[in-house]
């Protein structure tokens, strides 16, 4: 497997050795996603790194789930079916089960597999320590800090229970374990910010939307966020529509890795190899993130 070289902020960026694989929560285009089917089938399928997105249980628990709350991907409906709230977020109303609603002990009462394919039943949401457990050993981490301020509204500290759970497990340092590297990701800048004053010396990355490229992607603005991470992960449209942006990234010591390339949705005639391989060799983007790691093209 390629494997990260992760260095200190300040010693130039964090640099892959080789193109990279990151599994999109595990290996999803097959299995549900964030589950110990998708994780065990992501590092089978030769993923340098397994993602895990994060988020925080109502007795303050990591857990491995992509949204903020329960419906798309567990029967929670069914179990605990008058526990939605409305919440406003962003200027909207949001109606849900929120992961920030429930213990950790009824979360795991949940069946987080069906809602894929029936032979996945009884697949439970992971806590960052189990997932740890799957990964160690075996490939990369990569957790994301999500919705960070929103948790940080309920009174959490996500960055602290991220680094407290990598602490335990004894990954916190660069280099801590060569099998298993670690690098942080988010969308939030501040929270990328916060960590780095906390000491953390892991590599960063700053994920970047649609909405944000105008923004943070200059020559400019890349030489700032080398300040506080090690590199970006934008979405791939915006590597696709300005391909400069990758030598940008590098001119700033910035690594680059977008995301999401997966099979489905792809135009008649091309497959998610062929495109991954584009960004990778004609892009030079360093690493990606794919559904499909089993289609990540090695040279």
């Amino acid at each position: 497997m390629l494997l990260v070289c992760g260095l200190a902020a300040g010693a130039g960026a964090a640099q892959y050795r080789g193109k990279t694989a990151i599994a999109h929560r595990g290996a999803s285009a097959y299995a549900p996603e964030h589950t110990a089917a998708a994780y065990r089938l992501a590092i089978d399928q030769g993923a340098d790194y397994v993602e895990q997105d994060l988020q925080i249980t109502k007795d303050g628990r990591l857990v491995c789930l992509h949204d903020l709350t329960l419906d798309r991907t567990t029967n929670v409906r069914d179990v605990f079916p008058g526990r939605s709230r409305t919440v406003e977020r962003e200027g909207k109303a949001v109606t849900g089960w929120h992961v920030s609603d429930f213990t950790l002990a009824e979360i795991k009462q949940l069946d987080a597999g069906s809602w894929f394919d029936a032979e996945f039943k009884g697949e439970k949401v992971l806590t960052f320590d189990e997932a740890i457990g799957l990964v160690k050993g075996r490939a990369g981490l990569y957790p994301e800090t999500k919705a960070p301020e929103v948790y940080g509204s309920l009174g959490f500290d996500m960055e602290r229970l991220v680094i407290e759970t990598l602490s335990r497990h004894g990954l916190a340092e660069p280099g801590a374990d060569a099998k298993t590297p670690v690098f942080i990701q988010s969308f939030s800048a501040e929270s990328l910010k916060k960590m780095r004053a906390m000491g953390l010396r892991l590599p960063l990355l700053f994920l970047i939307g649609e909405q944000d490229a105008d923004t943070w992607l200059t020559r400019q603005r890349l030489k700032e966020i080398r300040a506080f991470a090690d590199g970006i992960g934008p979405a791939k449209g915006i590597i696709s529509a300005r391909p400069e942006i990758v030598a940008w990234a590098h001119e700033a010591g910035l690594s680059v890795t977008p995301y999401t390339f997966r099979s489905s949705g792809q135009p008649a005639g091309q497959t998610v190899r062929d495109e991954m391989r584009r960004f990778l060799y004609a892009f030079g983007v360093d690493a990606l993130f794919t559904d499909n790691p089993d289609q990540f093209p090695r040279r």
